[in-house]
C-alpha cells in the first residue's frame, strides 16, 4: 500500500514538472516570437539601424558620424545634464585630427577651451620645457586643447541631435534583449519612468567606465591602479598657460593645467589604501602640507587658492582594462566600457575616436546590418585593425604612469630621472616622445624604440661616473624592472598584432584616408 501511494506520488510529481517544463518553454518561444516580430515591425514603421547606449563624448561623436553615413540611430543616456567630471579635459593634438575627419572639430570651439602647446615638467628643482614637435608628417596643427569636459561633451550632443535621423533620447538602459547569442536591442526605463523596448540590427554600448552592461557581452573586469584627486582653483591664470604643469613628486605626479580662461585644474595621483577622508577635512591637510611644498613657488598660491576658498574636492579612480572581443553578435562595446589604460596621458578620448573612424569605415560598405554574421566579422576586423593606436596608447599610459611613481629604490629613480633627461635632452628624442605623448605618431615601434632609449639613458646615468660592482647590479635591476614594465603590456596586447605591418597599413587606411564629413 505505502509502496503503490509513493509509486503515485512520484509519477504525479513528474507529470506536473513536465507540464509546467512544455507551458515554459511555449511562453518562452511565444516571448522570443514577439520580441522578433516588434523588432521586424519596427524595422517596417523606420526604426534605428543602430542603439548606442551612452551619450558621452563616444557615443555622441558615433551617433553623428554613422547619421552621415546616412544610417538611422537611436541614442539613450541616462542623464542629459552637463556633465561634471575632471576627467576627459585634454584633447591631444592626435585627438584634435580624429575629431577633424569626423567633421567635430567646431565642438571644441566657443566653450573658453584653451591652447596648450606641450609640457612643463618639474623635478627636485630642476624645469624642463618640451614642445609637440611641428612635423611635416602631421597633418594637423601641432597642439592640444584644455576645457571643461561637460561643455564638450554638450556640443557634441548638440551636434548629433541636429542630424534629422538621430533621435537622442534620456534613458536608463536595464538589460540588453539577447536571442540565441544575437543582441537585438534594449530595455530601458525612459524619462517618464515607463519601461519600454527598443531594437535596431546593432547595438553599441558605449556607457563609460561604470558601465553596467559590459558584463552582458564581456567577462573583462577593470583594476584599479590608483586614484586621481582634484579641484579646480578659480579666478587665476598659471604664468606660461599654454603648457601643461607636470610636477614629479611624491607619492607621484601632480599636474595644473588651464581649463578656461579663468579656472586652472589641480590633480594629483595617491594610492589605494592611503586616502585621507575629504569629508573630515583630512584631504584638505593633505594637500596643504603635503602636495603643496612640493609645487613650484611660482604657482603655490594658484594650488592653495582653490583649497583655501573651499572647492570642491573629486577623487576618480584610475583603471586599466584590456580590450576584450565578445562572442555575442549584434554588439559592440567601446570607449571606457571596452578598454581603459591609466589617465597619466590623456589619451581616452582620443583612442575612442580613433575606433570610431575604424568602425565607421569597415560599416560604410554595408548597405543594412541586419546581417549578424556580417556584423561579427566588421566587429572582428575593428578588433585588430584599431591596435596599432589603441596597444601604443595602452603600453605608453600604464608605463609613463608607473615611472611617474617616486619611490626610495635606486634602480627605480633611476629610472624616473632617466625619464626626466630623456624629455628634456632635446632633439629627436624629445620630439620623438612628444610625438608618442600627443599622439602624433601611434607607431609600437617608435613606442619600443623611445621606451627603450629611456632605459639606456637611465643605465647610463646609474653607472656614472664610473661602473662598480653595486651600480653594476642596479643597473641589472632596472633593466629587469623596465622589462616588467613592457613586456606584460606588449604581451597583453598582442605583439604580433601591434607590430604586423598588414594591420599597420589599415589602421592607415583608416588614420588617413577618412575625410571630413
Amino acid at each position: 500500500m505505502d509502496l503503490a501511494f509513493t509509486h503515485v506520488c512520484l509519477w504525479t510529481l513528474l507529470a506536473f514538472v513536465l507540464t509546467w517544463t512544455v507551458f515554459y518553454v511555449n511562453n518562452r518561444s511565444k516571448k522570443v516570437t514577439k520580441l522578433a516580430d516588434a523588432a521586424t515591425e519596427e524595422r517596417r514603421d523606420g526604426g534605428a539601424d543602430v542603439i548606442i547606449v551612452g551619450a558621452g563624448v563616444g557615443g555622441s561623436a558615433l551617433a553623428y558620424a554613422l547619421a552621415k553615413d546616412g544610417r538611422r540611430v537611436h541614442v539613450i543616456e541616462r542623464d542629459m545634464r552637463e556633465p561634471v567630471r575632471m576627467m576627459g579635459e585634454f584633447m591631444q593634438p592626435g585627438g584634435r585630427l580624429l575629431l577633424s575627419k569626423l567633421g567635430l572639430q567646431d565642438c571644441l570651439e566657443g566653450i573658453d577651451e584653451q591652447i596648450a602647446t606641450g609640457l612643463a615638467v618639474y623635478k627636485d628643482g630642476r624645469k624642463a620645457v618640451v614642445s609637440f614637435p611641428n612635423d611635416n608628417d602631421f597633418p594637423y596643427e601641432p597642439s592640444a586643447r584644455t576645457f571643461y569636459n561637460g561643455r564638450f561633451v554638450q556640443r557634441l550632443r548638440q551636434k548629433a541631435s541636429s542630424l534629422p535621423n538621430v533621435r537622442l533620447e534620456e534613458g536608463t538602459v536595464k538589460s540588453l534583449i539577447e536571442e540565441k547569442g544575437v543582441i537585438k536591442g534594449v530595455t530601458y526605463k525612459n524619462s517618464a519612468g515607463e519601461e519600454t523596448t527598443a531594437f535596431a540590427p546593432l547595438t553599441v554600448v558605449c556607457d563609460g567606465c561604470y558601465s553596467n552592461l559590459r558584463r552582458s557581452v564581456n567577462d573583462n573586469n577593470a583594476e584599479v591602479l590608483s586614484y586621481q584627486v582634484g579641484y579646480v582653483s578659480k579666478n587665476c591664470q598659471l604664468q606660461d598657460p599654454e603648457k601643461l604643469k607636470l610636477i614629479m613628486a611624491k607619492p607621484s605626479f601632480t599636474m595644473l593645467y588651464q581649463i578656461s580662461s579663468t579656472d586652472v585644474r589641480c590633480v594629483m595621483e595617491i594610492f589605494p589604501g592611503n586616502i585621507p577622508s575629504i569629508s573630515n577635512g583630512e584631504m584638505a591637510a593633505f594637500l596643504k602640507n603635503t602636495m603643496a611644498p612640493q609645487v613650484p613657488p611660482e604657482f603655490r598660491k594658484i594650488f592653495l587658492k582653490g583649497i583655501d576658498e573651499g572647492a570642491q574636492i573629486k577623487t576618480m579612480p584610475t583603471k586599466r582594462m584590456e580590450a576584450t572581443l565578445t562572442e555575442k553578435q549584434g554588439v559592440i562595446v567601446l570607449g571606457d566600457a571596452f578598454n581603459m589604460r591609466h589617465p597619466a596621458i590623456a589619451s581616452g578620448m582620443m583612442v575612442v575616436l580613433s575606433d570610431i573612424l575604424i568602425l565607421r569605415r569597415l560599416l560604410q560598405p554595408l548597405r543594412n546590418l541586419s546581417d549578424a554574421n556580417k556584423i561579427s566579422e566588421v566587429i572582428k576586423s575593428f578588433y585588430i585593425i584599431r591596435k596599432p593606436m589603441s596597444a601604443t596608447a595602452n603600453t605608453l599610459g600604464n608605463a609613463f604612469s608607473q615611472v611617474l611613481i617616486a619611490s626610495t629604490d635606486e634602480a627605480k629613480e633611476a629610472m624616473r630621472q632617466g625619464c626626466f633627461d630623456y624629455l628634456s635632452s632635446g632633439g629627436f628624442r624629445t620630439s620623438g616622445m612628444m610625438a608618442l605623448l600627443g599622439g602624433m605618431n601611434p607607431r609600437p615601434l617608435s613606442l619600443i624604440f623611445h621606451l627603450c632609449g629611456i632605459t639606456l639613458s637611465s643605465i647610463g646615468q646609474l653607472l656614472s661616473p664610473f661602473p662598480s660592482p653595486l651600480r653594476i647590479w642596479h643597473c641589472l635591476r632596472l633593466f629587469g624592472l623596465s622589462m616588467k614594465m613592457l613586456v606584460p603590456h606588449l604581451k597583453a596586447e598582442g605583439v604580433s598584432q601591434m607590430l604586423s605591418p598588414a594591420y599597420a597599413a589599415a589602421y592607415r587606411k583608416s588614420y588617413m584616408a577618412a575625410t571630413a564629413l
